[in-house]
């Protein structure tokens, strides 16, 4: 079945079916996507994340139609249903929409009205009519009057309702409907009389109609919301006349006393049956698209906040910031530890500015603050300000820190278990600071939906939501790498192999018998072996142990390489790490093997020349205009600088370094054509916009990077 599942998914995605084979062997053989990313080129032709990825989920499609098709033969066996062709036909399909059509006559149906009719006994007629082409369909009616069918008209009329329901369920016709729909069908809205007043922010379409298929999917994500909470009526249409004479056609009609039944079936199927159906299915695949672009936004972004630079191990004050009940502050030293905390009252209603300049030029000295995180939220900007005003004894360097999804972990068991007696407050702010010294050690601990970028978050499915987000924060902690030593189970969790519970008996093996001091003192662990041992070691870093490889993305299973390479030029691993010149003139050929090739030994050099590489980098303090402080200190063609804090399909949102965002439409990103501002920005990425238009009174601020 594999070699099949690899053909469909080579024909799928252009890739070869060699490659495509070799990496479904590796994930049968139990090996992680980012251990075959990383370690197994030569196997895979050096197949990227994002190709695996695509792999591993038509994988897991086909799987599904396969049982599928497996359920619908045992039924159509339990039901005495021995069609050679048609069971040639399931098994040799794999569309699910197609496969459903096919099994659809057979499948268990409540009463209606085409059921009915049969148990009027009428389906005969029916079969003279629909099949036969009977020349007298009303003398052929006669036959089967009776006490339950009084007239004529009553016969015909059941057996309408019969061949109504036969048309709608062949294949054949419903494969003629959908190819209809996906040609010509479009989406139509409009607003409820009795709701316009409360649909003010969906008045974009109170009368809107735009092609399904190229509706953007922030649009059609919008108008579905609006359609859910009760302010549009939302229908999709296609061309009846075309699909009604296309089926017509199909069933070859001509002028006769049955052809004229035939066609009013047609028409009582499609408007009863058939184009229900269709609206139901083309809104579902609609819906599907826009999510799996939806979902496209939260895994960039996403990924770019995981991989932000940190500004590494520095003392750290944090502050969460608030007006009525005051600004939580802490002290962390350069791991995360909390020193100190306390609450000072520098804003509206209390008002003790010059106290709190006081307390924190004081708390800053004292435990000898490098960096203060300041978190984004409510009184964030008034906080930053404050912040900025004062003249610190020694340089500090004051960031803003998106704080979205803090206050989960605050009140998360992981932040009890750690700060069993602070309250939520302080722990929510210790997050925050330890955001910025390494926002993925501090992010993995928070549900990725939680975290707040990307666009209509709760309208898309959630569980491929939850389950890309997932697969790209594992993506993110084994690019990284995590420090053996430090990293915390939610962290050592993500590792390619490992989990919660090897994690966790991780930081029990170390609490235990102190570090780690060489990577193959893993296998000691309990329940951790050798399996588990290869897709994680690779990953895991462990800094001035015994083997300085131990430090790098080097796997174990290439340090026999590593040891060949130093005695062909009789020097040791640490005088050869960073030294380029040296590494560049390694003759790579020389140490091919059956199991390494190019791929690997340009990686290992790669990790040779910078061990210990952080490919974050170094987090800069971004800069805000001076003397910026609310919407109503902009004007029009005023130049601003920002940070991109948020990306959707539409445009760009720019922290001003103000309360409200400013907005980059997709238009007035660069002057060509783009589809994606993703091609252009990204997350965290700092820019200078200038101010096209203010809207105080909604607090909108539109942008351009235009000249």
């Amino acid at each position: 079945m594999l070699s099949l599942f690899a053909e469909k998914i080579a024909n799928k995605t252009g890739l070869s079916k060699h490659r495509v084979s070799n990496a479904l062997e590796l994930f049968n053989e139990g090996c992680t996507l980012p251990f075959i990313a990383r370690y197994r080129k030569e196997k895979t032709d050096s197949l990227t994340e994002t190709e695996l990825w695509e792999i591993e989920k038509l994988l897991k499609q086909f799987q599904e139609i396969a049982k599928r098709q497996s359920f619908i033969k045992a039924k159509l066996e339990s039901l005495g249903i021995t069609d050679a062709k048609l069971i040639h036909k399931i098994s040799n399909c794999w569309d699910l929409n197609t496969l459903e059509d096919l099994y659809l006559p057979y499948k268990e149906k409540k009463s209606t009205k085409a059921s009915a009719a049969k148990k009027l006994g009428l389906e005969p007629l029916a079969k003279s009519i629909f099949r036969d082409r009977t020349r007298f369909p009303s003398r052929e009616a006669k036959k089967y009057l009776n006490s339950k069918v009084p007239t004529i008209d009553k016969a015909i009329e059941g057996a309408k309702h019969i061949m109504a329901e036969w048309i709608s369920e062949h294949a054949t016709v419903r494969d003629i409907a959908r190819q209809c729909f996906q040609k010509s069908s479009g989406i139509q809205a409009k607003v409820k009389p009795k709701k316009k007043a409360e649909a003010s922010k969906f008045k974009d379409y109170f009368d809107f109609a735009e092609s399904i298929h190229r509706i953007p999917s922030h649009r059609l994500l919008a108008i579905f919301r609006a359609e859910k909470e009760g302010f549009l009526k939302v229908n999709i249409q296609t061309d009846q006349d075309y699909l009604f004479n296309s089926i017509a056609r199909y069933y070859r009609l001509n002028n006769d006393e049955a052809s004229i039944l035939i066609e009013e079936a047609i028409d009582d199927s499609l408007k009863r049956l058939l184009l229900p159906s269709m609206e139901n299915e083309t809104r579902k695949l609609a819906k599907e698209k826009a999510d799996k672009e939806a979902i496209q936004v939260f895994n960039n972004n996403l990924a770019e906040l995981l991989l932000a630079a940190p500004i590494g191990e520095k003392a750290t004050m944090a502050i969460d910031p608030g007006f009525r009940t005051g600004c939580k502050l802490v002290c962390l030293d350069k791991n995360g530890k909390l020193l100190h905390n306390t609450t000072i009252y520098p804003h509206p209603p209390q008002n003790q500015s010059r106290e709190s300049k006081q307390t924190i030029k004081q708390l800053a000295f004292e435990y000898s603050i490098e960096a203060i995180a300041v978190g984004n939220g409510t009184a964030g900007k008034e906080s930053y300000h404050l912040l900025k005003s004062i003249n610190f004894t020694d340089p500090v360097d004051v960031y803003f820190v998106n704080e979205s999804g803090a206050s989960i972990y605050s009140a998360s068991p992981l932040a009890v278990q750690e700060f069993p007696d602070k309250d939520v407050t302080v722990r929510g702010a210790v997050s925050i600071g330890r955001r910025l010294m390494d926002p993925l050690a501090e992010l993995v601990k928070i549900d990725a939906k939680s975290i707040g970028v990307g666009q209509y978050q709760h309208d898309v499915n959630q569980k491929q939501l939850r389950e890309n987000l997932d697969t790209t924060v594992q993506s993110c902690v084994n690019k990284v790498g995590v420090n053996l030593n430090t990293g915390s189970s939610s962290l050592l969790a993500q590792i390619s192999g490992l989990g919660p519970t090897l994690a966790n008996n991780i930081i029990d093996y170390r609490n235990k018998n102190g570090s780690f001091k060489e990577r193959k003192e893993l296998l000691k662990v309990p329940r951790l072996g050798a399996k588990a041992y290869e897709q994680a070691a690779g990953f895991l870093r462990i800094r001035n142990g015994k083997n300085p490889l131990d430090n790098t993305g080097v796997h174990p299973e290439s340090y026999s390489i590593v040891r060949q390479i130093l005695k062909d030029l009789n020097m040791d691993v640490k005088r050869l790490t960073g030294k380029e010149s040296q590494l560049d003139k390694i003759q790579l050929s020389n140490y091919v093997s059956p199991t390494i090739g190019i791929p690997t030994l340009k990686d290992i050099i790669k990790e040779l020349k910078q061990p210990g590489l952080d490919i974050r980098g170094q987090a800069k303090v971004v800069e805000f205009n001076e003397g910026l402080q609310s919407i109503n200190d902009l004007a029009i063609d005023m130049k601003v600088k920002g940070v991109i804090n948020n990306l959707t399909k539409f445009g760009a949102f720019v922290d001003i370094g103000i309360k409200a965002s400013g907005l980059i439409h997709i238009s007035q990103i660069t002057n060509r054509f783009i589809k994606d501002p993703a091609e252009v920005l990204k997350i965290n990425q700092e820019v200078e916009a200038r101010v096209i238009d203010i809207d105080i009174e909604r607090g909108r601020i539109s942008l351009s990077l235009k000249e």
